[in-house]
This record gives structure tokens, sequence and C-alpha cells, in this order.
């Protein structure tokens, strides 16, 4: 596992999961939670490790450099296989229209457009699970209320001469993605911004809503990461536009592993994510509502936006 959260509390969360996973195979399981991207792929590369979590563009970077890895579960959020990256804006003047409350933006039919909130595909900032399915009233531990997100259509070709907080430089939300919109622009993400790495996506939320960057790119919808501790920053920061559509992440294997055992591991992650235990561990890790079985050919994508952007090689 690659740590989204204090490495500690992370290993802390995964040990019930270990833990199933043991019973089910009948062996015994060591669940490592590595620094970074470069520690897993490491790992897995030279077989310290049978079983790892990636994002896309991570799992690409991965297979560029080890032959031995091999896709076995793609998560599903919500219903969806996909996700998409958010370009978020402490200014509205990026706005061509003034920013909604309680919005989003999402891709259909080959446009971004804004819908209502509760319309999109990922839970958005202000909006909790009620007994009826999604509802705004999501609050804090101490009963203040979390301000729904503010959402617009704004004018991507003003990003040049801003800094751009991404998330890391194997994020393929936080970087690759919108690296390759930027490009497509004809704005260079090195030398026509100010590129800065915050190091995560709820660091590149805070970076925004704090005024350290004007512009900063997360997941679809990353702003809930600071919600308990920053309320406001569904207002604060402002979506004003999507990447594509991107796979999400993919649990791969050892490929020498027996199928046996691959088939093993695919049950018993979908047979653990059927229980209560389960939904809210890989909720709280990762926000999986799902599983189902990856191929290679669902990252053709990302290997084509990484090709695009002249990476060929491990970064």
């Amino acid at each position: 596992f690659v740590p989204s959260q204090e490495q500690e509390t992370l290993q802390d969360d995964i040990q019930p999961f270990i833990d199933v996973l043991e019973n089910a195979l009948g062996i015994k399981v060591e669940g490592i939670v590595t620094t970074d991207y470069t520690g897993l792929v490491t790992a897995m590369g030279t077989g310290q490790a049978d079983l790892g979590a990636f994002g896309p563009f991570g799992f690409v970077l991965a297979t560029q450099q080890f032959d031995n890895i091999e896709p076995l579960i793609q998560s599903i959020r919500f219903g969806s296989a996909t996700y998409h990256g958010q370009w978020m804006t402490n200014n509205p003047d990026i706005c061509t229209e003034p920013p909604v409350m309680g919005t989003a933006l999402e891709n259909q039919n080959g446009q971004v457009v804004q819908v209502d909130a509760l319309e999109a595909v990922a839970l958005q900032i202000g909006i909790k699970f009620g007994d009826n399915g999604k509802e705004f009233g999501d609050a804090t531990d101490d009963g203040t209320e979390i301000t729904p997100g503010y959402s617009c259509i704004g004018d991507l070709s003003q990003v040049a001469g801003k800094t751009v907080a991404f998330t890391s430089e194997s994020s393929t939300s936080g970087y690759l993605f919108p690296s390759l919109q930027l490009l497509n622009l004809g704005i260079d993400p090195t030398s026509d911004i100010n590129p800065v790495f915050a190091g995560g996506h709820d660091s590149s939320v805070t970076a925004v809503y704090n005024g350290d960057a004007e512009i900063g790119l997360s997941f679809d919808d990353a702003r809930r990461t600071i919600r308990k501790t920053n309320p406001d920053v569904g207002e604060k920061n402002i979506v004003f536009w999507i990447t594509e559509e991107i796979p999400n992440d993919v649990v791969a294997v050892n490929a020498d592993l027996p199928d046996s055992l691959k088939e093993a591991i695919f049950t018993a992650v979908s047979d653990y994510l059927d229980t209560d235990e389960g939904q809210e561990i890989f909720d709280s890790i990762y926000g999986w509502t799902g599983i189902r079985r990856a191929e290679p050919s669902d990252f053709d994508i990302v290997r084509e936006a990484a090709e695009k952007l002249g990476i060929t090689e491990p970064l």
C-alpha cells in the first residue's frame, strides 16, 4: 500500500484486511506500507511484494520498468470504473460565469457540463449518505455545517503564468492528464506556469485553500479530505474544469503467482467488500465501493497520455 494518510494510521487500518486475506488464503500475509510509489514499484518488481495497490499512472510506469507486474483488481466507485481529475482555484475570475453552490462538473458526450452535486458520480463536498441515498447536510464532528461545493465553467487558458499545485509526478489525475490538457492549449506545464508538487491530493487542496497556489489539481472530489478541519473548503476551492475520464486505480499481483492463487485473492477481496467491515475499510483507505477484474487494455489511455508527454521510462 502507498499511504494517502499518515503511514502509521494506514498500517493500523489495513490490518483487518490482512487478517482476512490470511484466513481466506490459508497462508501468512504481511502488509507493508511503503513511503511512496517508488518503494512500491521496487518491492513489486524485485519480488519483495506480491500484491500492491497502484494509481493508473503509477501502474503504467511500473510495467515500463518490470514485466512481472500484472493487473488483477480494478476499483469501482459508486458504480463507475473511471474518474477524473479536477482543476480548483481560489480566484473566481477564472470562471466564465459566477460559481454556483451545490454543483459539480461531469464529462457528458465529450463536453464538460455543470450538474447538481447530487447527480455527480463522485461523492461531493457537503454531501452525505442518508436513508434515501445522497443528500446535502454533511457536518463536522461538532455539528458545523460543511459548505456544499462551488463549481463553474472556467477558462483553462488563464492558468498560464500562475502557480499551480500538482500532487506528484506519478499522479494520473494530479499531474499526467492535466499536463496533457495544458500542452494541448499550447501551455508548457514546466515553463509557462509556476508548477509546485504538493505531495498529495489533500496537500494540493490545502495549498489552494491557504492561498499558497492559485490553481490546484486533485481527484474529484478531494476537497472532502480536509472538510472536517476546513468546512468552508467547498466555497474557497472552486472547481472550474476537469480532465478526461481516467481508469480507476488497480491492485496488481506478481505475474509468477499461480493462477489459482490470483483467483483466490480476487475472491477474498470481493467477499470482504460484501461485509460491513470491508466496506468501511476500503472506503476509508481508497474510497472503493466495489471491484472488477482488471485487464492491461484498461490502461491504454494512460499509456497513450504518457507517450504524448514523452514519458516512456519510469520517473
